[in-house]
């Protein structure tokens, strides 16, 4: 079984987010860059199906140079190789999802996983989007996963607002992971060494062949405004209640 694992590196949420005035794109020096945390899910979830089905882990990464440090981590945590779509440009999610489904289509594949948004841009798509352009069933937001590789059918519980759904499909399809979905490992010592020689092919997002032409275009990125400093109530219970009352209505105007 061949599975593919998109992963994106994004920047660390705890990591400051400054902008220059009237830039469309953050400012990039100095930010921490990781593994988005829902693929850190999805590759964990991919290399527990190899342990028990056999085959390959192939992951597929998109960005510029940097990126090589995301995937040679998920190699460390034990993916088999890597393919690397290499653009210095900033791209929408169907411009992304169009090239990552031509590398898959030409690649070949069983399975696809990712997980289900990234961090730095909370849009969800890609995954989603992957599966249209291939043509494939998918199902979102996964927290169970169960492959039966004789059958190719697949049986997901997936999360949803205050419950969970069970979805059958058969294979291939695209899957994104939802936390809980699975505990990811560390990578190890040697693991990480033997990471440093596992292969990583790249790819000019040029010459894919794919219309680059966005769909989306950022005109203005704005911080969002300071919180205001936190008033403490003090004094006996039945008056800072009172007090509380008062400010919810009139200063903050939610009642």
């Amino acid at each position: 079984m061949k599975i593919l694992v998109l992963v994106k590196q994004v920047p660390d949420t705890a990591t400051k987010i400054r902008l220059n005035p009237g830039d469309t794109a953050i400012q990039t020096d100095g930010i921490k860059w990781v593994i988005n945390p829902y693929d850190e899910f999805a590759i964990e979830e991919c290399l527990r199906l190899k342990e028990k089905a056999g085959g390959e882990v192939v992951v597929l990464s998109l960005g510029p140079s940097r990126v090589e440090e995301a995937i040679r981590q998920a190699l460390a945590m034990g993916a088999d190789r890597a393919i690397h779509v290499m653009t210095d440009a900033v791209i929408d999610s169907q411009v992304a999802a169009r090239a990552l489904a031509k590398v898959a289509q030409e690649e070949g594949y069983d399975l696809i996983v990712t997980g289900k948004q990234a961090v730095d841009d909370d849009q969800a798509q890609v995954g989603a989007l992957v599966a249209v352009e291939l043509g494939l069933p998918q199902v979102t937001v996964v927290i169970e996963l169960n492959v039966d590789v004789e059958s190719r059918r697949i049986r997901a519980e997936r999360e949803l607002e205050g419950a969970s759904e069970i979805v059958e499909l058969p294979m291939p399809a695209v899957i994104t992971a939802q936390r809980g979905l699975n505990e990811p490992r560390y990578p190890t010592l040697p693991n990480i060494m033997k990471a440093k020689k596992k292969e990583v092919k790249s790819v000019p997002l040029d010459s894919l062949g794919v219309d680059t032409t966005p769909w989306v275009r950022v005109e203005e990125l704005t911080l969002p405004p300071e919180r205001p400093a936190a008033k403490i109530l003090t004094g006996e219970p039945e008056e800072a209640a009172k007090e509380l009352a008062r400010l919810l209505h009139e200063e903050a105007k939610v009642i």
